[in-house]
């Protein structure tokens, strides 16, 4: 027999969570790039974290000639942020005086507090780790955004699922609850995403 493909979710029955998922709002935008060739249809959080935010925006795709084409309407690149994908050669978290979940980097290495910087919104690329940097150096733009780099208190609830390359790697859906809490946006919404996400983990793990 074979298993029908939510319309919503597009993940198969047995894995969808549409039902306990509602739109949510956010003050800052959330947009979602995701590499057309993303392999994890199971396990990927893109689409959850798209349909779970009211305020968000998600694209299929390669490249883009900057913020506006890729948001789809006007954007100032310097009132934005970018998830980033380094962090190896940002200052290590135990040896920061003050432990920040997010350093935010804008020009030439400054930081920036997070309650000081006014983003309209943030930009998340997903896929494999080598996908999402391939997407990161062919959409050159996304250099003039500001460089949110998290800093995670727990590894991905991802476990033993999933390999990753650090272990301060998240999936998608975890990252963007991290940020935007980090943000200060309402610790509620980021809760719901991540409990969305271990409901997906669930019905995996039980299937």
């Amino acid at each position: 027999m074979t298993e029908t493909v939510c319309p919503k979710c597009l993940k198969e029955d047995l894995l969808c969570i549409c039902a306990g998922v509602a739109p949510l709002p956010t003050r800052r935008h959330v947009l979602i790039l995701q590499h057309p060739q993303e392999p994890d249809k199971e396990l990927g959080t893109a689409r959850i974290t798209h349909l779970a935010l009211r305020n968000s925006t998600m694209k299929i795709g390669l490249s883009w000639p900057n913020l506006s084409k890729a948001l789809g309407r006007p954007a100032v690149h310097g009132s934005w942020g970018v998830l980033y994908l380094g962090g190896q050669s940002e200052k290590p978290q135990a040896a920061r005086t003050k432990p920040e979940r997010l350093t935010i980097l804008a020009k030439a290495g400054k930081e920036v507090k997070a309650s000081d910087a006014e983003l309209e919104g943030i930009v998340v690329l997903d896929g494999t780790w080598a996908q999402a940097k391939t997407m990161w150096w062919r959409n050159a733009w996304l250099l003039k955004l500001k460089r949110l780099v998290l800093h995670p208190s727990h590894a991905s609830l991802y476990g033993k699922l999933r390999k990753e390359p650090r272990r301060e790697c998240l999936s998608t859906i975890e990252s963007v609850a991290e940020a935007l809490e980090a943000l200060g946006e309402d610790a509620q919404v980021c809760e719901a995403l991540r409990g969305h996400f271990g409901e997906l983990l669930r019905k995996y793990r039980a299937r």
